[in-house]
């Protein structure tokens, strides 16, 4: 595929791959970045979530995955809808991160996804303390079907990161 990027023996369907881990997000496609104030003290827990799919499964997301956790290579199937209606869209990890004060991830689209970019999942702890997920992407649409809604895509995208966030705050309030 003319443009894409080659990540270990798969091919991404873009080629800024890991473009989301320092946020300098590449020109073309649209741009996402979508913080979400967690509990204090939730750092731990929030990073743990992220990291195993937790979030994603409280976010609604069925979760197909390779392993247990988010590490470069693991491979996924992001499930939205409900029974035969369901989508499913092929991702791969393509950078983690597991440090003191940040942990997270991104995973980036795989042939057969209706999307063509990457998506970042990212807690973070300030030094005063503040905890935070943010999520951050840059996308377009992969084919003539996601290219009909247009513009409800970027709304939808925008929709979809602030229920990550809000089931994210859920989880780290038990």
């Amino acid at each position: 595929m003319a443009g894409a990027g080659r990540y270990r023996d798969r091919m991404l369907t873009y080629a800024e791959v890991g473009a989301t881990r320092d946020g300098s997000l590449p020109p073309g496609y649209a741009h996402l970045r979508v913080p979400t104030r967690l509990p204090e003290g939730s750092f731990a827990a929030a990073a743990e979530a992220v990291l195993t799919w937790r979030m994603h499964r409280a976010a609604g997301v069925a979760i197909r995955a390779s392993a247990d956790r988010a590490a470069p290579g693991v491979t996924l199937h992001c499930g939205l809808g409900v029974g035969p209606a369901k989508l499913w869209a092929p991702c791969e990890v393509v950078w983690a991160v597991s440090e003191a004060d940040r942990a997270g991830f991104a995973y980036g689209t795989l042939p057969g996804h209706p999307e063509c970019g990457e998506e970042a999942f990212l807690v973070t702890r300030e030094p005063d303390g503040t905890v935070r997920l943010t999520v951050t992407a840059f996308s377009r649409p992969a084919s003539w079907l996601t290219r009909i809604p247009g513009p409800l895509i970027p709304p939808l995208q925008r929709l979809y990161a602030r229920n990550c966030g809000w089931a994210l705050r859920r989880v780290c309030r038990r």
